[in-house]
């Protein structure tokens, strides 16, 4: 035994820690290394692209490449591109045109000079591609070349159905706006998708280096020495280029990598990854005001729509309404003031009952004199003429005596009717599903009808997904923007509000004015006109989510379009739990008889 514990213990501490440092010097010297080599090999000498077309190609068709750390390494290794003249540009716009054909994402960020506390025009856009194809476009060059700034590149920006995704994208588009007069659209925030799919891990940080770290596992070198660096020198250093093209790429693989890419099980296709972003298209980060911190991230985008439509937005945007302490459950829903159920009765002219009905319709056949009061409790009216139809049996669910009560929970005021089938899918059945059918109508007090709600809004999403019919996408708008028309407003705000754009840059945007209005004079009235221009024009191919979905089910005749009708209402069932049905409420009601009269083959035509 050693009469010295202490000491051995102090030395051996040392000793250990001494080790612990050199290995992991080690590490950090080692993937630097690695850094500079793949820098070296992906910068092309001289501003000449030398890509592998078809290398990339083959490696998006390979599952293994596209799975995991791998796929993320490859897009940070991916080639990188610095462009100055409009030359250069031509030369990697094929190549880029021709990634953006597989998936129209770009990572974007922008980096730029502060000259005492204020803000010099942006220095460089840096663009990468889904497979990591970056490109550095250095914007003072680029745009004061003395050339015109390819029409390419504007289309580029100011294409809303290509996305450009990154952190705080819209305050760089916002800039790009005002240095530049750049249009941009399409914009993504991945800190909405971050806080969607992995709301309980960013309790402090949302920034770039953060998330690359938290969900890449790959950390960012956001040093002072490089982020303050010049980013207006003449020639760029290895490591500048190698850091503003890490923030493009780095973005590109968040945004993948949130929306499952990278698993080897889920879909990839361009439907299915525009569908996640549903409501987060050009959508300013504000944390406060999109809900972050009650976890509604969906619920960013605010239209003017009355009190009603919006309580039904933020529910299938996403948000249980259980989980919001701010606001009870039910708040801002209309209870009825009357029952639903009068439980009045119609009787054939032989005395056979029909069904039963409401005060007001039983009150209709008297004052027409088609029809002879029974009895007043309960209120019977027998018709005086022979009625197209009869039920086929004496428990059918239109001669039930129903209760004026919640189905879910029994309870018995505040209550609200709901459309086990939502309108937007029912309206679109053809009139031999519609027609006189009460059946789906059912009362839930104002609480359940919420919750309701918000699981609907899930299986819309899986329809929307299965049927490639996104919700708030191009073909589910029935507004577009015209780009010409955008890029003339773009242009006429940036000339009445940016008063220090380059003299060359002045005279693109007054040339697209005059074009769009074939003048070679523009007055400042018509400047202003210009800036206040209607951008909007009708999308021809505007097709709502509910026409396709009931479109494609009614492809297989009448038997097909039965089972969307049965999905809705097993999924009311199954969501919902209620205890207080009425008698003979079923998933399968009315299809027997409707198959027998019409066939199962009967073709739907949806308009």
């Amino acid at each position: 035994m050693p009469r010295h514990p202490g000491l051995t213990l102090g030395v051996a501490s040392l000793v250990g820690t001494t080790v612990g440092c050199l290995v992991l010097w080690r590490f950090i010297h080692r993937r630097r290394q690695l850094s500079a080599a793949s820098l070296h090999k992906n910068i092309s000498p001289g501003g000449d692209a030398c890509i592998d077309c078809t290398e990339r190609e083959s490696s998006e068709n390979s599952e293994e490449e596209y799975c995991g750390v791998s796929a993320v390494e490859k897009i940070l290794e991916a080639e990188i591109k610095v462009v100055s003249e409009t030359e250069e540009w031509e030369e990697i716009w094929p190549i880029l045109n021709k990634e953006l054909t597989y998936y129209k994402v770009l990572g974007i960020d922008c980096e730029w000079v502060a000259v005492e506390g204020k803000k010099k025009p942006v220095s460089l856009l840096q663009m990468a591609t889904h497979s990591g194809f970056c490109v550095l476009v250095r914007l003072p060059q680029f745009v004061n070349s003395g050339r015109t700034v390819p029409n390419t590149f504007l289309n580029l920006l100011a294409n809303p159905s290509i996305l450009k995704v990154g952190v705080g994208c819209c305050d760089d588009s916002n800039k790009l706006q005002c240095d530049y007069g750049l249009s941009v659209k399409g914009l993504v925030d991945i800190r909405y998708l971050a806080m969607r799919q992995r709301r309980d891990s960013f309790q402090n940080s949302l920034s770039l280096k953060t998330l690359s770290e938290s969900i890449l596992s790959f950390p960012l070198d956001k040093s002072f020495q490089l982020r303050c660096s010049n980013w207006d020198a003449e020639e760029f250093s290895q490591d500048q280029v190698l850091y503003a093209a890490r923030d493009a790429q780095v973005s590109i693989a968040l945004f993948l990598h949130l929306l499952g890419f990278f698993s080897p099980d889920s879909p990839c296709s361009w439907e299915f990854l525009l569908g996640k972003c549903q409501g987060l298209v050009d959508v300013p980060f504000k944390a406060k005001s999109a809900g972050i911190l009650n976890g509604d991230v969906n619920g960013a985008q605010r239209t003017k729509r009355s009190r009603s439509e919006e309580k039904l937005s933020q529910i299938n945007q996403g948000k249980d309404p259980r989980k919001n302490k701010k606001k009870p459950l039910g708040v801002g829903y209309s209870a009825r003031k009357a029952p639903l159920y009068d439980n009045c009765f119609l009787h054939a002219p032989d005395g056979q009952p029909l069904c039963t009905c409401d005060r007001k319709k039983a009150q209709w056949y008297l004052d027409k004199g088609i029809g002879d009061l029974i009895s007043n409790d309960p209120f019977i009216v027998k018709l005086r003429f022979e009625p197209s139809g009869r039920p086929e049996s004496s428990v059918d669910y239109y001669l039930t005596v129903k209760e004026n009560l919640c189905v879910v929970c029994g309870k018995r005021e505040s209550y609200i009717r709901k459309n086990v089938v939502p309108h937007e899918y029912r309206r679109h059945f053809p009139i031999q599903m519609k027609d006189h059918n009460s059946h789906d109508v059912l009362l839930l007090c104002t609480s359940c009808h919420a919750v309701s709600n918000y699981h609907d809004a899930s299986l819309k999403q899986r329809l929307s997904e299965e049927f490639n019919a996104p919700i708030g996408c191009e073909e589910g708008v029935r507004m577009l923007e015209d780009p010409e028309r955008r890029q003339v407003r773009s242009a006429a705000r940036a000339l009445l509000n940016a008063s220090k754009l380059p003299e060359q840059r002045r005279n693109e945007l007054l040339k697209e004015i005059k074009n769009h209005y074939g003048t070679e004079y523009i007055t400042h009235e018509t400047l202003q006109e210009a800036a206040s221009l209607e951008t909007r024009i009708f999308n021809e191919s505007y097709v709502p989510h509910g026409v396709k979905v009931v479109q494609s089910y009614a492809k297989g005749g009448l038997k097909s379009l039965m089972e969307l009708e049965k999905r809705w209402r097993q999924h009311f069932l199954d969501s919902m739990q209620p205890k207080y049905l009425p008698p003979q409420w079923s998933v399968d009601h009315n299809h027997s008889k409707l198959l027998r009269k019409y066939g199962e083959n009967l073709m739907i035509p949806v308009g």
